[in-house]
């Protein structure tokens, strides 16, 4: 028989586990004679009793395994945890908030059964997605497509499959920050795609804030392309033209050919204008360079990704 891990990174989910384990168990039924099913949960070191429920949970049932953090290191680091201690012969992450719908997992095994190594879960809709987050994240997907050396599909999810050939190379990564799905689309391997609507939240309130989410979107950009910091160099060269065309044109306007516009400017003006707008662009630029230098700082000194204070 084949073996199936069903990922599940979780914080603060107490009221969560159950209701997750009773519709997985459900899931597994008419699946058993032909796949022997495990559930992962990576407890994200949380502030409630999340690991009180999975560790009932694996009293009474010896497919449920467990890893737990000594503190909260983030969803990312919590699901390459989780796939570093996966080996089973696929892997299929899942949130557990229940917002994705468990009921597909068939679905995801039989196109894995065809002979693809990735099977990705795409969002169609999230009723409890608000305005700014929808719009940001188009913004996000617009973007990294164009910068980035791999194309993600738009609204693709953590939930997906993956094949054990996905997850030995996944596990050579190294890097400290990164965006577990964009990793993964960068291996390559045979892909297909599963479409969704997101269920509603069951308890509680999703961890990842606004501004997690904003920071997610800057260490995508910093870790799969260089076009971000390339753009300070670009802005260098073309602020460099635009503000040597623009003092020759105001001394020679005001000195030589004696135009009105170029004369209404004194000299303190142009100095404190030009001043400013420099000053905005090494700014800009010195922000640019921290990100990256930050990046390079978290490798150097090569700390653990995680801390497991426990595991079953």
């Amino acid at each position: 028989m084949k073996s199936i891990c069903i990922l599940v990174p979780a914080y603060n989910e107490e009221k969560n586990i159950l209701p997750l384990y009773v519709a997985l168990k459900k899931v597994f039924v008419p699946l058993e004679d032909r796949y022997s099913f495990e559930i992962l949960f990576v407890n994200d070191g949380s502030k409630d009793n999340t690991i009180g429920e999975i560790e009932k949970l694996a009293e009474k049932d010896q497919c449920v395994k467990y890893l737990d953090f000594s503190r909260n290191f983030g969803k990312e680091i919590a699901t390459s945890a989780g796939i570093d201690n996966c080996t089973a012969d696929a892997c299929i992450m899942v949130d557990a908030d229940l917002q994705h719908p468990v009921e597909l997992i068939g679905e995801f095994i039989a196109k894995w059964e065809k002979g693809f190594d990735v099977v990705i879960g795409v969002r169609n809709k999230n009723k409890s997605d608000g305005w700014m987050k929808i719009v940001g994240s188009k913004f996000f997907y617009s973007i990294i497509n164009k910068i980035a050396e791999i194309k993600i599909v738009p609204n693709a999810t953590d939930f997906r499959l993956i094949d054990k050939a996905v997850v030995m190379e996944f596990r050579r990564f190294t890097e400290k920050s990164r965006m577990t799905r964009a990793l993964i689309d960068w291996l390559g391997f045979r892909r297909d795609f599963i479409y969704f609507d997101a269920n509603e939240r069951l308890h509680g309130t999703a961890s990842y804030s606004f501004w997690k989410l904003f920071c997610l979107a800057i260490n995508s950009f910093v870790s799969l392309s260089l076009i971000p910091l390339q753009i300070a160099g670009y802005l260098g060269i073309i602020i460099t033209l635009f503000s040597g065309i623009s003092g020759a044109y105001i001394l020679l306007g005001k000195y030589f050919l004696h135009t009105i516009f170029a004369s209404t400017f004194s000299d303190s003006e142009n100095l404190a204008i030009l001043l400013l707008f420099m000053v905005g662009i090494i700014l800009m630029s010195i922000g640019l360079l921290a990100i990256y230098v930050a990046n390079i700082h978290k490798e150097v000194i090569n700390r653990p990704a995680y801390v497991i204070r426990k595991k079953r």
